[in-house]
This record gives C-alpha cells, sequence and structure tokens, in this order.
C-alpha cells in the first residue's frame, strides 16, 4: 500500500504556529486522562483525500486505520490475519466464497453496516471512473476488465460481476482464478465498507470522513492537525483506550523530536537519523525500535527510455554494488536499519517467503566491480545520477547523500551521483505519479499485509498499484499468476520466490536495508506499542 512510506512533516512556520497555540503535552485543553486523554502525534499530510480505495501511503493509512475495520484485522504483534467483521469466509476451490458479516456492526453516524456496505465500496473502489488509487487490488475479481479496462478502452460496466450481494449479512465474490490468500487480503483498508453517506453526498464525507472503527473524525486542518475521537458507540473489542488522537503536522521529523522533549508532543512515530545517537538517553524506556514489515529500495523509471533499454540492468547491478549498506546503515541510522539482501522482508520469516542472501553479491559492496559492470552497461546515463527524494524530513537528506558519497567513491568520481531534493512528500508522490522520474528515486514499501505477495505483486507486477517504476517483465506476471492459484500456501511462496528471482536478475530495484520501527513518547502515556507495520496502536494507548 504504502510507497515512499514514511515521511515526516512540519514546518518551521507550522510547528511555530502550533506551539503557539499551545499544542502538545497538555493533550489540547487540559484533558483528563485515562479513557478521556488526548494524545498528541506527529503525523503528516495525506498525498490524497482520505478515501480507503484511495489511500495507499502511510499517511493516510494511519487515519483510516482508526476510522476503519474490515472483514480481517491484522494481529499488532504478529501481523496474522484475524476475522474482524467477518463471521466466516468459506469457500471450496480458491475461487468462489462466500462472505458472512457480523451482527451488530454500524457505522459512527449509525448507519448499518451489512454485506452491501462492502459490495458497494468495492464497486467504487474498482471502477475506472473514481480514479481510486488501489483500485488494481480489486483486479483478481470477475468484472474488473469490464469496469477498469487497462488497455485504454471504455468503461463498459458499473459493477463487478463477481461480487453479488446474497442477503443482508452475505455477499460472494467470484475471482477469475484461484487465490489462495485471497481472505487474508482482506485487512486491507482499501477493502473498507463504507456508508450511504460516502455516496448520497461524497464531497462533505470527503471533509470529514464517517468509519466504522473506535476513532471518529472530528475536525482536520490540512496542514495543521487532524483531530480524532473516541467513537463511544463502537462495538468491537478493539476500543480506543484514550479519549482520541490529535494528529499534528510537521514537515521535520527533528522539530517533532524536540517538541516531544519539550513536553509540547506526546508521541513520534520516526525518531529522526540525526537524534539516534541520543535518543536513548533522552527517553530511555519510552523509546522503542522493533523489527517492522519495511523495506527502503531505490527505484528507476522503466518508462524512460534511457533506462527502460536492454543492457541497463548492469548499471543498475552496479549501482547496487557501489553502495556501502553496512557503512551507511551502522553510521547514519545507528544499526536500527539492517541490510537488504532480498526484496522482502524478515519479518516474514523463512516460511512466509523471506530469503536471506537472494540478492547475492549484487547487494554486497565491491567497487571493482561495480565500475567494471557500469561500463559493460553504457555507462551512468548523461555521466551522472540523481537520486530524488522528499526533503522534509532530515533522514532521507542524510542517507542519500551517504549512497551518493559512497557511489562516488566506488567510482573514483565525485560527481557520479548527487541528491535532487523535492520540497514536500506530496509534491514528490505526485511527481511520481505523473511520471517525471528521470533518473533513480526513493521508494518505501510497508506492508499492508504479512504476505510475500504484498512485497512483490504491488510493486512488480505490470501496471499494479504501486509499480511506480513501470517496470514489466512477462514471465515475472505469469509466475505471480501461477504463485496466487496455488492451493497450498507453501507452494505459493515457492512460485513468488521464483518470481523474485527475475526482479533480482533485472535489478528492477535496488534494494537498501530493512527497516525497523522506531518511536519516542512522553511520560504521559503508558501501553504504547508499534504494530509490525511500524504503525502506533493508538487505540491501546493510556494517557497518564
Amino acid at each position: 500500500m504504502r510507497g515512499a512510506t514514511h515521511a515526516r512533516w512540519a514546518a518551521g512556520a507550522a510547528a511555530v504556529a502550533l506551539a503557539a497555540t499551545g499544542c502538545g503535552g497538555s493533550g489540547g485543553g487540559g484533558d483528563s486522562g485515562g479513557a478521556s486523554g488526548i494524545v498528541s502525534a506527529s503525523w503528516g499530510d495525506p498525498q490524497n483525500p482520505l478515501e480507503p480505495a484511495n489511500t495507499n501511503e502511510v499517511q493516510g493509512g494511519k487515519v483510516l486505520d482508526m476510522v476503519f475495520r474490515g472483514l480481517k484485522r491484522y494481529d499488532a504483534e504478529t501481523g496474522a490475519a484475524e476475522n474482524m467483521l467477518a463471521e466466516k469466509i468459506e469457500t471450496s476451490d480458491s475461487q468462489n466464497f462466500t462472505v458472512t458479516v457480523k451482527r451488530g456492526w454500524t457505522f459512527s453516524n449509525g448507519e448499518a453496516v451489512t454485506a452491501k456496505s462492502f459490495v458497494d465500496a468495492w464497486n467504487y473502489g474498482a471502477s475506472l471512473r473514481n480514479n481510486q488509487k488501489n483500485a488494481y487490488f480489486f483486479g483478481y475479481i470477475e468484472g474488473y476488465d469490464e469496469v477498469h479496462p487497462e488497455d485504454g478502452g471504455k468503461q463498459s460496466a458499473d459493477t463487478l460481476s463477481g461480487l453479488k450481494v446474497t442477503g443482508d449479512r452475505t455477499f460472494t465474490v467470484r475471482l477469475t482464478q484461484k487465490f489462495s490468500s485471497f481472505p487474508d487480503t482482506l485487512g486491507y483498508t482499501a477493502f473498507s465498507p463504507l456508508p450511504r453517506a460516502f455516496f448520497d453526498d461524497h464531497a462533505a464525507w470527503v471533509k470529514k470522513p464517517v468509519g466504522n472503527g473506535p476513532y471518529a473524525v472530528e475536525s482536520y486542518a490540512k496542514g495543521s492537525q487532524m483531530s480524532l475521537r473516541k467513537w463511544d458507540g463502537y462495538p468491537g473489542d478493539d476500543k480506543a483506550q484514550n479519549g482520541g488522537v490529535d494528529l499534528k503536522v510537521y514537515t521535520d521529523n527533528n522539530t517533532a523530536y524536540t517538541d516531544l522533549l519539550a513536553g509540547n508532543l506526546d508521541l513520534v512515530d520516526d525518531v529522526p537519523a540525526s537524534q539516534l545517537k541520543n535518543v536513548r538517553t533522552d527517553l530511555g524506556d519510552r523509546y522503542i525500535n522493533r523489527p517492522a514489515g519495511i523495506i527502503q529500495t531505490l527505484s528507476f523509471p522503466f518508462y524512460d527510455k534511457v533506462w527502460g533499454k536492454d543492457g541497463m540492468e548492469k548499471v543498475r547491478t552496479g549501482l547496487s554494488m557501489a553502495i556501502n549498506r553496512e557503512q551507511i546503515t551502522e553510521t547514519i541510522f545507528q544499526k536500527t536499519r539492517t541490510p537488504a539482501t532480498d526484496w522482502t522482508s524478515p519479518v516474514l520469516g523463512e516460511d512466509g517467503g523471506y530469503r536471506a542472501g537472494l540478492c547475492g553479491a549484487a547487494c554486497q559492496y565491491d567497487a571493482g566491480e561495480a565500475k567494471k559492470l557500469i561500463k559493460e552497461g553504457g555507462g551512468l546515463p548523461g555521466g551522472q545520477i540523481k537520486i530524488t527524494y522528499n526533503s522534509d524530513t532530515g533522514s532521507h537528506r542524510e542517507w542519500v547523500d551517504a549512497v551518493c558519497n559512497s557511489i562516488n567513491n566506488a567510482l573514483d568520481n565525485d560527481k557520479a551521483c548527487v541528491g535532487n531534493p523535492v520540497g514536500t512528500f506530496a509534491d514528490f508522490r505526485n511527481q511520481i505519479t505523473d511520471k517525471k522520474m528521470s533518473g533513480p528515486f526513493r521508494a518505501g514499501w510497508q506492508m499492508d499485509y504479512p504476505l510475500i505477495q504484498n512485497f512483490q505483486q504491488p510493486l512488480y507486477y505490470t501496471n499494479a498499484s504501486s509499480n511506480d517504476g513501470k517496470w514489466s517483465n512477462k514471465d515475472y506476471d505469469q509466475l505471480v499468476d501461477q504463485a496466487n492459484a496455488e492451493p497450498h500456501a507453501g507452494k505459493s511462496v515457492q512460485r513468488f520466490q521464483q518470481a523474485e528471482k527475475i526482479v533480482r536478475d533485472n535489478m528492477a530495484a535496488i534494494p537498501l536495508w530493512y527497516q525497523n520501527g522506531s518511536a519516542g513518547y512522553s511520560e504521559r502515556l503508558s501501553d504504547v506499542a508499534l504494530n509490525s507495520f511500524s504503525v502506533p496502536v493508538y487505540n491501546e494507548i493510556k494517557v497518564n
């Protein structure tokens, strides 16, 4: 889901304005503690309106995770998919599924959550007319080609033929092929239900989203703050243990960290690299560092004729070998990152698809081999590469500069690589979406669900939702299709690993490092934890 993740926001003027109005440790207005206290946390404006099928980055995802509950929910500690609104999901052939929705669930406006709430939402998300970024996630449902033609053709249907409401609480799903892991994907926010209010007055809903999760949106001032408050009528067993969360916009995570230390902020969920040397002294036990399903990579614009031509895989591989991952993760990130040796994450485990060392020599620093491969591939385009990144967080500037220094040293050319900063995360993402990249650009991936499929298909399958570089390989696509059709999880994982080898051999993206989730919090809070996706488990936080 969440490409180019973990951009942090805030900006001198915005941060000063927030501090001047008394944002922070008091929770904004002297709230009492316990279940009624308000948590203040750092945040960044989302790229797109907070429609479940239109959010594929972390900042918007944080809000949707609080405001919505779907058929499945992922365990905060293990990431395992567990039934939430699904009473049961039945299938006899891994292609036809019958879903039964639990009784007693409503949206925060009082409307009942029914089977139709899901079917209408999925049809909306899949429709080409609605231009939802996560439409691809509905691609395995029968009829997707008609509601979302990929060949530039005209949309010929308004609803997916593979979705049928069969009762107030039941609906059926027919896929175009067998997909044994399909039920486990249904905890992703794109599959959330939507109330009638979303369709009846869409503009009003977008301004103030209405969901069925433990929090309701109270207000949102773009560039400043989103306020969420505990929904007392929430029927789930994961009720909010605080009165709400104020998400405060920062364009510099160093400023957020400073506000945390000053008592003006309760929670920072991305400790800046420049503070990692001091964080344990500053926060003690109030610093969290745990493995997360996140990988940092460098992507390439394969739609550019230079990067898309044959032979450039040698240049990309050479660049990978020119990056000293060990040195960068130790000096810049104080070992809160681990050099990547495949294109997934260790949190999957070997049974789940992680394969240590799959990248082989291509991910090991070797200056001599790097120079040789780049020369054989025709050299750097124009004699220089520019790594594009968003500069509204200090950590990205630091590691991009370090990567360029490593490449320059390896190639004995101090102008071979330079950083190319873009002012804000939103602008950066818009340039990527508009296919304006002319060279490598930073790409992060935070898993949507703990399956190797999620680290592979959305990023590398032809025209997939987060395939920002537009890489395409028919053999890879065929193996992914076969993997999804496997009835047994073990064989499916093996197929995906075969597909991943094609990513490796073509160096479709350069894997850099696996990222830990990091957070720091104030003395006002207790029961603070990060889930396996590196997102705070907001509903469990207590205000002392």
